[in-house]
């Protein structure tokens, strides 16, 4: 955990530091790598599913189903940054919220556009770093728990959907049992030696499992728009199942590898496999959209801050 801290205070770094032929190098090779391994995983999908009958739903599609799951995904953003402001509350920040949802915003786009370059998360680091002088390691765990928080609320929803698809053979005691010791053990080893970052602790969970849900719904809302009446548990179950997979950053937001893990799925549970690309492809598209707002405030970064106090306004003194 020490060496990742440290990678994403390097990462920072580089926003102000100027770039070597090796750093620049070492950028465009995981930029092609992304691109190339996504490249890879899409052409192994679309040889099991035929590409026509998933450009075919995108084509008669709802669009206005559509647009109600962009809308509950950009939903999901707005209570994503929310639940980011708890820890950050638990370092003594309290940012305006229109600022760190900007900021948000801002990591998204970087996270999402610029895979081979700055990490959303490392442009937090260093922005917070440099304008409230915190330490780049109380910012690092502070997000680092915000992950952790979406973690875990997707396992919470895990357990739940087990017990809604009869093709899972298991008791739902010994999912529900695991999760239930992990989730004590997880809080044991945040308060045992990450104790400022309890403060607002099942609060910002809560708010995760609200985060995940309205993801859900989003599928929910692609899946009516697809005129669909069967069991929504299996989709939603392999989509939650997707979003784990693409913790590990080796394809350009995660495309390719949702769609893999889909397709993958419908061979044990009962899913359409041209449904079951259109899913995950169509929430990768959603997904670019809300992330292309944060564009504006890499063309107009002034605007980030713009109309809010003044940055030692935004510590709190005092016990919390």
């Amino acid at each position: 955990m020490k060496n990742l801290a440290q990678a994403e205070e390097d990462e920072a770094q580089e926003l102000v530091a100027p770039k070597t032929w090796k750093q620049r190098l070492w950028s465009i090779t995981k930029v092609v790598l992304k691109f190339a391994v996504t490249s890879v995983l899409l052409y192994f999908v679309f040889r099991k599913v035929n590409f026509q009958d998933v450009k075919y739903r995108l084509l008669h599609a709802n669009y206005w189903w559509m647009f109600a799951a962009l809308l509950s995904f950009f939903a999901s953003m707005v209570l994503s940054s929310w639940r980011l402001s708890s820890f950050f509350k638990s370092i003594r920040l309290k940012l305006d919220p229109r600022f760190n949802f900007r900021l948000y915003l801002l990591g998204l786009f970087y996270n999402f556009l610029l895979p081979g370059g700055i990490g959303g998360d490392g442009y937090k680091i260093y922005l917070l770093n440099k304008n409230y002088k915190l330490p780049a390691k109380k910012v690092f765990w502070a997000i680092m728990f915000d992950r952790l928080s979406g973690l875990w609320a997707i396992g919470l929803i895990i357990v739940a959907l087990i017990f809604l698809i009869p093709q899972i053979d298991i008791h739902i005691g010994i999912p529900l049992s695991i999760f239930v010791v992990a989730s004590g053990l997880y809080y044991f080893v945040a308060y045992k030696f990450f104790r400022e970052y309890t403060l607002y602790f099942w609060q910002a969970h809560l708010k995760a499992i609200g985060v995940q849900s309205l993801q859900l719904v989003a599928i929910v809302f692609i899946m009516i728009g697809q005129d669909f009446d069967g069991k929504y548990s299996p989709y939603l179950l392999s989509f939650l199942i997707s979003a784990l997979a693409t913790i590990v950053p080796i394809s350009v937001g995660g495309a390719g590898i949702r769609e893999t893990v889909f397709t993958w799925l419908t061979k044990f549970f009962p899913m359409e496999k041209s449904l079951a690309v259109f899913l995950p492809g169509t929430f990768y598209i959603i997904s670019l959209l809300v992330a292309l707002l944060g564009v504006y405030y890499v063309i107009r970064p002034s605007r980030l801050s713009d109309g809010l106090p003044k940055a030692e306004d935004n510590f709190e003194t005092g016990d919390n």
